[in-house]
């Protein structure tokens, strides 16, 4: 019999939000087909047009040219990989809150598109999600997120990764997945958002995993078949390599912050950046606002965010300030592991919620 019996689920917490004029709030909760495709069109653009580069310069290798051509290659794949780092985790985050699109049936097509191609696995991360948002790296009660969390630059398979390919993650990649395809789950927390009681729940998960293996590998078979086996570079593990911008843009999310505090402020971190890495990054760079007011679509973060500015932590302008805030919290964290960055705050002048609001305001369901 499968336990999981680290994590609660009697986690009733009142979260500090700011003060929103609730005819702005409106309109800020509204979706857009058209801004949703225009998102998702344009990210999966990018990634066919990197990859159509990679594949035609690739067929134009030869004796005569390869001194130019593969290093044009390697600058395409690099390109490719870093867009590709975006499709399963970031994309796939927004259309599990159903916010990005008003139909709903777009975003749920969306929605496996991008978990397909970035191998990301959206029936776990649905119910992972919720507890997420209403018990925000709480102990006990948020497995998605937990602090304090560690990374190290001194292994190197972390800078293979980062700039390259490493097969031993997508060995991993594959070994998690057959796991899941036979109905072992990985940790304490999966068992605990996929409890053994919900057969159906778990029968899902098994299917959405056998999905990914058999999809995969038919469709690395008919390139290989159709002599374009290349496209598996491309298209089979396209999401593999150089995640160095992802890694970038994702890690600040909760770093270095404390847990088990109910304002957003002091355990979740917002930064500005420039739009391209915005832009793939689908505005979850606005992260503090995000958590507050999870109900309001990733293409209208940057409104709120000037909504509420002045209630907010004085916010880092651009990923180089950003990481230079955290790396000194990591260099602090090395000698005071328990170490926890406060950031000052303007004021307390917001409301209280609790997760009835979330809930009920935030699209944040199971089904």
């Amino acid at each position: 019999m499968e336990t999981a019996k680290k994590f609660h689920n009697d986690g009733k917490i009142s979260w500090y939000r700011s003060k929103v004029d609730p005819a702005v709030m409106r309109e800020l909760m509204r979706c857009s087909d058209w801004q949703g495709l225009r998102q998702a069109l344009g990210h999966l653009g990018l990634y066919a047009v990197t990859g159509t580069l990679a594949y035609l310069t690739y067929r134009n290798i030869h004796i005569g040219n390869w001194h130019w051509t593969v290093p044009v290659l390697c600058a395409c794949l690099f390109l490719h990989g870093t867009i590709g780092g975006f499709l399963g985790g970031t994309a796939c985050h927004e259309m599990s809150h159903k916010t990005p699109f008003k139909n709903k049936k777009l975003n749920e097509f969306f929605l496996k598109v991008f978990a397909f191609l970035g191998y990301w696995d959206h029936i776990w991360y649905r119910p992972s999600h919720i507890k997420h948002h209403q018990v925000t790296v709480h102990d006990d009660y948020d497995g998605e997120v937990v602090l304090p969390t560690r990374f190290t630059f001194k292994d190197w398979q972390f800078w293979l990764g980062m700039f390259a390919w490493n097969p031993f993650h997508s060995f991993n990649i594959y070994k998690t997945w057959f796991n899941r395809a036979v109905g072992r789950l990985d940790n304490d927390w999966y068992q605990h958002v996929l409890p053994e009681a919900n057969a159906d729940l778990r029968r899902q998960h098994r299917n959405w995993a056998r999905s990914i293996l058999i999809g995969h590998a038919v469709l690395a078979l008919a390139f290989i078949l159709s002599g374009h086996w290349f496209l598996i570079v491309l298209v089979t593990l396209g999401s593999h390599y150089c995640s160095w911008l992802v890694f970038l843009c994702g890690s600040p999310q909760h770093y270095g912050l404390s847990p088990n505090v109910p304002d957003h402020r002091l355990c979740t971190r917002t930064y500005t950046c420039s739009w391209l890495p915005g832009f793939l990054y689908w505005n979850m760079q606005y992260h503090i606002e995000h958590h507050m007011f999870p109900a309001v679509p990733f293409y209208n973060l940057p409104k709120l965010h000037r909504a509420i500015e002045h209630d907010l932590p004085p916010t880092p302008h651009g990923l180089r300030a950003t990481w230079r805030e955290m790396l000194a919290i990591h260099k602090r964290m090395q000698t005071e592991p328990n170490y926890c960055y406060v950031p000052p705050l303007p004021g307390t002048t917001g409301e209280r919620a609790g997760n009835d609001v979330l809930e009920r305001k935030a699209a944040l369901t199971a089904s």
